[in-house]
């Protein structure tokens, strides 16, 4: 299965006899708190328009759980919290999976990864988010049937800091955030700036074309060789600041035919252990 789909093919199926169960997963990382920024509502925004029978999904809250410098800014949920929160959704294993957010694909890939590692062997992320959905929008909550999916962690691969160095040295660890993090030149949320001695920069942005969509499967395969990725004959792992755009990398990965592990706890865990070895300057050592 295809790890994206389109917004038409999307209406198609919602209009079939078998539709998929669809999640809202809105949600904006904020940078400017001590600005004063107010915080990105996603329920609000779900509240006021969401593609038809959507449900919404919290991902500080259901994706993720509670922050520490030891587990990192967004670590693995309570089991039992994320299976029932994807029961109440409607969620089973034998039915389609449809994730999508507001646009940066973020937090939809969080979602589908979390599901992924977790056996269900049928979701999909819409491509370009609800911005690219030309749909009718509503506002009622969906009451849907309980589903029955019970998690299974393990069916992907995920990695804790010492394997996310290990596969650094042995294979091929790619660094998520924006190049200036990598680098160290600016860290705007965690404790120091600069990167995991051994991964290679590969800012998740430039997974994506302009109108916010992923790029061609041979670009995105192109991409990634050029950065070390030989196809899928070695292993590949990626971390961001806090496991959720180096979800949207995974996910690219995937759409380019490459499997690669996730590094949950990613930067947030590894920069607040004043042990481990911070890397500065755009070269990987």
């Amino acid at each position: 299965m295809n790890a994206i789909i389109s917004a038409p093919e999307l209406a198609n199926e919602l209009a079939g006899n078998t539709p998929p169960v669809v999640l809202d997963v809105r949600w904006q990382i904020s940078l400017s708190r001590a600005a004063g920024a107010p915080e990105f509502d996603g329920r609000a925004a779900y509240a006021a328009g969401h593609v038809p029978g959507a449900v919404y999904v919290d991902l500080d809250g259901e994706l993720a759980g509670d922050a520490s410098p030891e587990l990192g800014r967004h670590p693995l949920p309570d089991l039992a919290v994320f299976g029932s929160a994807m029961r109440a959704a409607g969620v089973d294993a034998e039915r389609d999976v449809v994730v999508y957010d507001g646009g940066q694909g973020w937090a939809a890939a969080r979602a589908w990864w979390l599901l992924r590692w977790t056996g269900h062997p049928r979701v999909r992320v819409l491509d370009g988010g609800l911005p690219a959905w030309r749909g009718p929008l509503e506002s009622a909550v969906p009451s849907p049937r309980p589903g029955g999916f019970v998690p299974a962690p393990g069916a992907v691969g995920l990695l804790d800091a010492d394997g996310a160095a290990a596969l650094a040295r042995s294979g091929v660890l790619l660094d998520a955030r924006a190049a200036e993090r990598y680098r160290g030149d600016v860290e705007p949320i965690d404790r120091v700036g600069g990167h995991i001695p051994g991964a290679v920069s590969a800012p998740t942005t430039e997974n994506l074309t302009a109108d916010g969509r992923f790029r061609p499967a041979p670009e995105l395969a192109e991409r990634f060789n050029s950065l070390g990725v030989d196809g899928g004959a070695g292993e590949v792992g990626v971390y961001c600041g806090s496991g959720v755009s180096a979800a949207h990398q995974v996910l690219a990965l995937a759409v380019a035919g490459i499997e690669a592990q996730l590094y949950v706890g990613s930067w947030s865990q590894w920069s607040a252990d004043t042990a481990r070895p911070v890397a500065t300057g755009p070269d990987p050592r």
